[in-house]
């Protein structure tokens, strides 16, 4: 009888666990996700991804997870600028004196607030947006590639070109309406170095104003606080020159110098 009785609850014992054991690799098989083809070498990977590696060394390479605490002041075109960065929340302040009145620009998290001589100033939605595209886009290119991995940011990978015996690796950059501000027409694209992994190149078209072509090329670079910043030169080509041909036509010399685009007297503001 006590073998009878023995046999019957190994037997049962047995078959709890038999059964516990298939829980678990049902278990297992839903908290794998399975491939709807096979692994292959063969497959084609999608140039986004190239693009998003590409973007995130030139990021590493100018200044990486300083951007996210980064607090800075420089000055350009006889305005002081300012930009401190909290992971994804911001301030932004541009200050301008004129006949002895200062005029003072505040862009916390993309809300505008203007003061004059320190008293706040009523705008037009046109003005305010208009002001706010303004501070958005000095510290946008001064802080490049920082901004590069927003959200309504599309990276494509486009090719590689050589720019005065320099490899490069171009990618082209396109902007979500939503989030991507007044001119999220605009399509840029960015040459990046292969072995320094920094942006030497830009260039950009734009369709207000009947539309136009720029390319920029690096000069003055300099690391402050771990940080890159630097200036361009400022070229104008032809509009609907595609943006791939503007290196060509840079080395060949045809394109025609506008301006410069020079950010002076960098100080990191959070020492």
């Amino acid at each position: 009888m006590k073998v009878t009785f023995y046999l019957f609850t190994l037997t049962l014992l047995l078959g709890l666990s038999s059964c516990k054991s298939k829980e678990k690799e049902k278990t297992a098989e839903k908290e794998v996700p399975k491939l709807t083809k096979p692994m292959d070498d063969s497959i084609q990977r999608d140039e986004p991804d190239d693009a998003e590696i590409l973007v995130l060394e030139a990021i590493i390479a100018h200044g990486g997870s300083r951007y996210s605490t980064a607090h800075y002041g420089f000055t350009f075109r006889d305005k002081d600028y300012t930009f401190q960065n909290n992971g994804n929340k911001y301030i932004y302040t541009t200050t301008m004196t004129e006949n002895g009145d200062k005029t003072i620009d505040f862009l916390n998290n993309g809300k505008l607030l203007r003061t004059l001589n320190e008293q706040p100033v009523t705008l037009s939605p046109k003005d305010n947006t208009k002001y706010t595209e303004a501070l958005n886009s000095v510290i946008y290119f001064a802080t490049l590639p920082h901004k590069l991995n927003d959200k309504a940011v599309h990276k494509k990978y486009v090719e590689n070109v050589k720019i005065k015996d320099t490899d490069y690796k171009a990618i082209e950059v396109t902007f979500d309406q939503k989030g991507g501000g007044t001119d999220h027409d605009d399509v840029f694209m960015y040459w990046i170095n292969t072995k320094t992994k920094t942006i030497d190149y830009l260039a950009y078209s734009y369709e207000t104003n009947d539309g136009g072509v720029r390319f920029r090329s690096a000069y003055n670079r300099r690391t402050v606080d771990g940080i890159i910043f630097q200036d361009y030169v400022n070229y104008k080509a032809p509009v609907d020159t595609p943006l791939t041909e503007l290196p060509s036509l840079f080395q060949k010399g045809e394109l025609e110098e506008l301006s410069r685009i020079e950010t002076e007297n960098v100080v990191n503001l959070a020492q």
